[in-house]
């Protein structure tokens, strides 16, 4: 056991050396001398702890988000936050709506920013959570590449009924994601929980890198807040990515 924990952070160092670029099963193996099907088992598992993310196919491993929660120093996506706080603290302060910006990491949508509005009453926030049940899991999944997206149907499922009513079959929930990205928002209803939600895209040279969101209970969601709500999330997405580039 006391083995296993030395390879897990030998493998922990060796990627947090790399400074953000991936490193590939191969080069982990060669460079720390392991068996290959050690080192997959081994990094499976912090996957699922989320020490370590799996960027893409080819690409490899980089550290994931619980790697940057050791250490209050370190931002997780360090760029994208810097480029979205100032602006995310404008929008909150101008609605008095909390807003978060998320990313799709490891089958889940997590949340790198947010910023608190001063309601007295406030829709309750958990770093991370099922992708088909937040705006913004919904937005992201609209925007992966066509084989992402098949990986991660194939790995999740398809949405349960109770939770995305529209999207409960494979052709339903294609349209729905055509939908949004045509329409570059998504907007959620929970009626279960009586909270609403709305996402739009974050780019960084012309790929879609974060959503925006925003979320409120029912009783504060007028059709003319709504559209209040719609204009500033665009402008603000905007205004990041713009930083971006």
């Amino acid at each position: 056991m006391v083995q296993v924990i030395i390879k897990a952070l030998d493998i922990l160092e060796l990627v947090a050396q790399r400074n953000g670029q991936a490193v590939t099963l191969t080069e982990i193996s060669y460079e720390l001398q392991l068996n290959q099907a050690t080192a997959s088992n081994i990094i499976n598992t912090m996957i699922g702890k989320g020490y370590l993310e799996h960027v893409g196919k080819k690409k490899g491993y980089r550290l994931g988000l619980a790697a940057y929660r050791l250490t209050n120093e370190v931002k997780y996506e360090q760029d994208l936050v810097v480029a979205a706080r100032d602006s995310m603290a404008q929008l909150t302060a101008m609605l008095n709506e909390s807003c978060l910006l998320g990313v799709l990491r490891n089958q889940k949508r997590y949340i790198l920013y947010a910023v608190h509005s001063t309601q007295d009453i406030q829709v309750q926030v958990r770093s991370e959570r099922n992708v088909y049940e937040t705006a913004s899991g919904r937005l992201l999944l609209a925007y992966l590449p066509e084989k992402e997206l098949e990986r991660f149907i194939a790995h999740n499922g398809l949405p349960d009924a109770e939770l995305w009513e529209e999207a409960a079959s494979r052709m339903s929930l294609m349209e729905a994601l055509i939908s949004i990205r045509r329409e570059g928002i998504c907007m959620t209803h929970l009626k279960n929980t009586h909270v609403r939600g709305f996402a739009v895209p974050v780019f960084a040279k012309d790929k879609v890198v974060a959503g925006l969101s925003i979320f409120l209970p029912d009783y504060r969601c007028s059709a003319s807040r709504q559209k209040e709500i719609v204009l500033a999330l665009r402008d603000t997405a905007t205004q990041i990515s713009q930083k971006l580039e």
